[in-house]
């Protein structure tokens, strides 16, 4: 089965669901988890410097024997990295973690600090063949518009915190002018049990025969939105594809709309956010 794909606004074609690889570990799990996410059908694999395992996800591509330009392959630059020099340098290291010519998206990952200059060394790189894409992460309606003015170029893609109870409204209403899609980061909400059991879900469930996280999951997509679920486990790697099967219909999808409080786990504009998270990890450690 091929993996419907949704059309970026610099013309390329990114696979509408991608297998996400974020707290998986580098100890051979991410390995297996890519490989079986890769055999399974998907293609499109999300990573990042931050967590620590790129050169698994690029290992088990190789090993897969899947053509190239069959996989969309997206990685981050951590906010360590910020700045013209450092951002470019960041790119040449994850690629060859990656052990790739090219990657197909590459995000800003935490927008703080010196934003403009990464974003410079990432056009670059898009300029020189290196990246497809580029996008940015985690840029609320307040980060957005406090960055644009600064950027040469719109970003294709911002990975954001989504799911049917933080369905990002006003950041929509924002990226949508210029064509920016939505990828969704924690689409089943990081396994929220009060998400995942919501009647209105659960019925739906038992309607179309699904689990609540492919209803969930294919609300999204009948939405525009990118998704990456991400799981160890082979069945759910499995289940979490099975989506293209049933359509809800435009009366499922309002009531779906119904359940937003407008409110995330993650609030980027919060004070001590950006010292939080430079804290968090020393990317250059790994290499």
């Amino acid at each position: 089965m091929m993996t419907p794909t949704i059309k970026l606004n610099d013309g390329n074609e990114i696979p509408a669901i991608s297998f996400g690889t974020f707290q998986i570990p580098n100890d051979g799990s991410t390995y297996r988890a890519v490989s079986e996410a890769l055999k399974i059908g998907y293609r499109h694999i999300d990573t990042a410097v931050a967590y620590f395992n790129e050169a698994e996800v690029g290992q088990a591509i190789k090993a897969s024997g899947i053509p190239r330009d069959e996989i969309w392959v997206t990685s981050k630059l951590w906010l360590q990295d910020f700045g013209f020099e450092a951002a470019t340098k960041a790119i040449d290291t994850s690629l060859s973690q990656l052990g790739l010519d090219y990657m197909d998206l590459y995000l800003i990952h935490q927008s703080y600090g010196d934003v403009p200059g990464a974003w410079r060394a990432m056009g670059a790189a898009q300029r020189a063949g290196k990246i497809r894409s580029i996008g940015v992460s985690n840029m609320t309606p307040k980060i957005w518009q406090h960055f644009m003015p600064q950027f040469e170029t719109i970003p294709a893609v911002n990975q954001v915190e989504f799911n049917p109870y933080f369905q990002q409204k006003p950041l929509r209403e924002l990226l949508a002018k210029d064509e920016v899609k939505l990828e969704a980061w924690a689409p089943l909400g990081q396994g929220n049990q009060a998400l995942l059991n919501d009647p209105v879900i659960t019925k739906l469930a038992e309607k179309y025969d699904k689990d609540a996280g492919q209803i969930i999951l294919r609300f999204e997509n009948q939405s525009g939105i990118i998704v990456f679920p991400k799981s160890v486990h082979v069945s759910r790697i499995k289940s979490n594809l099975a989506l293209f099967d049933f359509k809800l219909t435009d009366s499922e999808l309002t009531a779906m709309q119904q359940l937003d409080t407008g409110k995330g786990r993650h609030d980027p504009d919060a004070a001590g956010v950006k010292e939080m998270l430079l804290g968090a990890f020393d990317v250059h450690a790994a290499h």
